[in-house]
């Protein structure tokens, strides 16, 4: 390897790669708990040290140049590889252990978490999962959970949010029931059929008639505030239901309803208090959600 040919550091590469993600320089600082000034004279560093310009200032916002775009995966991989290295040496210190209790939804708790505490033991054993399955907001700064996965971010200074990856879901019917009730072609068609209620119909409502659906309360003959419940409602026939297409993938009885329409995207926010920046146990923990959870949702 030419190693003379590495002219910058990690934590120029570091700081770039943070002010793109998070949008400008006092967001980076931030999330890397340093001041402005000092995130700014790294990333400076790192135009001197590749003698190119990374960012340009539009108004008060910065926007990356053509040579910036370039660079952002390469400088993402470094991270990646970075972060694989500190998870893999802290995750083998036998002094990690501990309880770190997760929330998430019902239906994130049972479908997709699971194989994450695999990878959790493999490289922390003594670390103890607890998975909170809660549809409602746990709140973090009370100490209901050590870490939550959340569709909205939080607005609490205190906490750290990361927003993991933007996933989709679609419409969903068993294939009984569309054999028996008929597939739907047309929103309007699809509004006439049997829907399955999420606990909040008219919440549900204002959020899917905009897409051109005509839906009322007489599409809901039967729901659950369970995730879990209302999509095995849906599978036994019940009626079309939004699922995450993660979700839905793993079920050979179920079938997209209107495969043609766009899918329904939704955030995935993973939040935990400050003490993340402290309690090892909770970074391992939380790094190998945030990862996890990108590559299984993204």
């Amino acid at each position: 390897m030419n190693w003379e040919s590495v002219a910058f550091d990690w934590n120029q590469a570091r700081a770039f790669l943070a002010t793109v993600d998070e949008g400008s320089l006092s967001a980076a600082a931030r999330a890397l708990g340093l001041t402005q000034p000092t995130l700014g004279r790294q990333v400076a560093a790192l135009e001197e040290a590749l003698d190119t310009v990374l960012f340009e200032r539009v108004g008060r916002s910065l926007v990356l140049t053509q040579s910036g775009s370039e660079l952002v995966e390469h400088v993402r991989t470094m991270c990646e590889a970075a972060n694989r290295i500190t998870l893999t040496a802290s995750g083998q210190s036998q002094t990690i252990k501990g309880l770190v209790r997760i929330t998430a939804s019902d239906v994130m708790s049972a479908y997709i978490l699971p194989p994450v505490v695999s990878t959790i033991h493999q490289l922390a054993p003594l670390i103890e999962i607890d998975i909170v399955a809660a549809n409602d907001i746990r709140n973090l700064q009370l100490r209901e959970a050590d870490i939550a996965v959340r569709h909205v971010r939080p607005e609490q200074p205190e906490l750290v949010a990361r927003l993991v990856s933007e996933s989709t879901g679609s419409l969903y019917a068993s294939k009984s029931y569309l054999d028996q009730h008929g597939r739907p072609v047309t929103l309007d068609e699809a509004s006439r059929h049997n829907f399955i209620g999420l606990g909040d119909n008219d919440r549900f409502m204002e959020i899917i008639n905009p897409l051109g659906f005509s839906l009322n309360h007489g599409n809901f003959r039967v729901g659950s505030q369970s995730g879990v419940v209302a999509w095995e409602l849906a599978r036994s026939g019940h009626g079309l239901i939004v699922m995450s297409d993660v979700v839905a993938a793993n079920a050979a009885d179920m079938e997209r309803v209107l495969p043609g329409m766009q899918p329904i995207m939704f955030p995935i926010w993973l939040t935990a208090h400050r003490e993340l920046h402290t309690s090892r146990r909770i970074r391992l923990v939380f790094d190998l959600l945030a990862d996890y959870l990108a590559e299984k949702m993204g």
